[in-house]
C-alpha cells in the first residue's frame, strides 16, 4: 500500500494516534497545537512510520462534533507537521469537507470509520487528491449472528465504491472495526480470525490499542494491547493504529524476528 512517498510493501508498520480531541478515552493521546509538534516527533523517535490525526473521539458515548469544529481542530496543527517532518499523515475523518481541507493543508491518507459509507462524496474526493484510504467496517446496529458475512460484504461493498470513484487499488487497506458495534466477544472472534479479512485482497489494518475490549482500566491495557500486536505481526497486518508507540514497535520488531527465525 502506497500513503504519500512510502509503500508500505510488506511487513507490519506502526500507524501512532494523535488526538487533538479534549475527550479521547486514553488520555495520553490528547494533543494540542502547542503539543503536537513534540508528539508527532516523539512518535518518528520511537518507530512510528505513519501519523494518524483525529480531531473527534469515537470512544463509546462519544459527542458528536461538526466538520466545521474537525477542521478548526486540524488544519494549523497538520500544515506545521507537513513543515516540519515527511512521514506520511492520516486524518481519522467521515466528514468529506474536512477531508477535503486535510488534503489541502498536505494529508496524505483519511481513515474513515465509516468506509466511505457516511458521506457520498469522501471516495470522489480522496481519488480527486490521489490520496490513501483506510476503510473501516462499522454499523449502525449492533452485529447479530455469523459475523464474518456482514463484516466481508460492507467491506466489499465500500472498496467498490472506492474503485468506482477511482481510488487507487494500491492506495486502499482495510479495517474490520474492532470496538465498533460489536459485543466484546466478537471483538475478539474478529480479532482472532483477523487473517480471513485478507481474502479481500488489500492490506489490513489493527486498531485495538487500549480498547474496552481488554477490560479493567485503561491504563491496564497496554499488555493485552501488545499481544494483540503480535498477533498482527503472525497473521500479516501491515499496519497497528497505536497510542503507544514504542512499546508497540519493539513488540513488532521481536516478533517478526521470531517468524524469520522459523
Amino acid at each position: 500500500m502506497i500513503a504519500g512517498s512510502k509503500d508500505f510493501a510488506d511487513g507490519t508498520h506502526v500507524m501512532a494516534i494523535i488526538n487533538l480531541t479534549p475527550d479521547s478515552f486514553w488520555g495520553a493521546s490528547r494533543q494540542t497545537e502547542s503539543t503536537v509538534l513534540s508528539a508527532v516527533e516523539r512518535a518518528v523517535e520511537e518507530g512510528a512510520e505513519i501519523i494518524d490525526i483525529g480531531a473527534q473521539s469515537t470512544r463509546p458515548g462519544y459527542t458528536e462534533v461538526s466538520a466545521e469544529e474537525e477542521i478548526a481542530r486540524i488544519i494549523a496543527p497538520l500544515r506545521a507537521i507537513r513543515k516540519r517532518f515527511s512521514v506520511p499523515v492520516s486524518i481519522d475523518t467521515y466528514y468529506e469537507k474536512c477531508a477535503r481541507a486535510a488534503l489541502d493543508a498536505g494529508a496524505d491518507m483519511i481513515n474513515d470509520v465509516w468506509g466511505l459509507t457516511h458521506d457520498k462524496d469522501m471516495a470522489k474526493t480522496i481519488a480527486s487528491y490521489n490520496a490513501a484510504v483506510c476503510i473501516m467496517h462499522n454499523s449502525d446496529k449492533p452485529l447479530v449472528g455469523d459475523i464474518w458475512p456482514q463484516i466481508t460484504g460492507f467491506l466489499k461493498n465500500s472498496v467498490k465504491i472506492a474503485l468506482d470513484a477511482g481510488i487507487s487499488e494500491n492506495k486502499i487497506c482495510l479495517d474490520g472495526g474492532i470496538g465498533f458495534a460489536k459485543s466484546r466477544e466478537q471483538n475478539f472472534e474478529l480479532l482472532n480470525g483477523y487473517e480471513r479479512l485478507s481474502s479481500l485482497g488489500y492490506p489490513l489494518l489493527l486498531g485495538a490499542s487500549r480498547k474496552s475490549m481488554f477490560g479493567g482500566a485503561v491504563e491496564d491495557r497496554l499488555e493485552p494491547t501488545l499481544a494483540a500486536t503480535r498477533l498482527a505481526v503472525q497473521k500479516g497486518v501491515r499496519f497497528v493504529r497505536v497510542h503507544d508507540v514504542k512499546e508497540n514497535a519493539m513488540a513488532i520488531a521481536i516478533a517478526q524476528k521470531n517468524l524469520r527465525s522459523r
